[in-house]
């Protein structure tokens, strides 16, 4: 089994030491959708939505909330982020997020890019409640990571 390592060994919390370790290119892509009705999600794709545009803000909104997953998320190192892309497709039921966030340092970005794409479904909500308040915001998931001690992983 692998050893928590947000635990020390009394099993109280504790931030990673990763002093250590060599700093190595790391990028990590997350996924995940906004479920919807066809009306908000026309609304959405005809720019109707009486707040402004929806993926533009949302694409915004994930880039900032990638910079600030030190800030939201207890244990997580601040990083240097170097790169963040979202990527929003959007289709008759809803709108998926896609994104890539690259650093180099001593510990990976997979939780800034799980965030990236929290937030960008998110503000996508928030922007297109009036429309369909029963959208439903799910499917995030990491897709891959590579880079530091473990290497590569991908989602079978």
């Amino acid at each position: 089994m692998t050893e928590l390592t947000h635990l020390d060994d009394k099993g109280a919390a504790r931030m990673v030491d990763v002093s250590a370790k060599p700093d190595t290119q790391r990028i990590a892509v997350a996924i995940g959708r906004v479920a919807m009705s066809a009306e908000a999600a026309a609304a959405i794709h005809n720019a109707k939505v009486v707040k402004g545009d929806v993926l533009a803000v949302a694409r915004v909104a994930g880039i900032m909330a990638a910079k600030r997953t030190g800030e939201l998320i207890p244990l997580c190192h601040p990083l240097p982020i170097t790169s963040v892309v979202i990527d929003l497709a959007i289709d008759d039921t809803g709108v998926a997020a896609t994104a890539t966030v690259t650093t180099t340092g001593k510990t990976g970005v997979e939780m800034e890019a799980m965030t990236a794409v929290s937030v960008a479904l998110l503000t996508i909500y928030d922007m297109a409640k009036a429309v369909d308040k029963g959208m439903v915001i799910g499917e995030v998931r990491l897709i891959e990571k590579s880079g530091g001690k473990s290497g590569d992983w991908r989602r079978p």
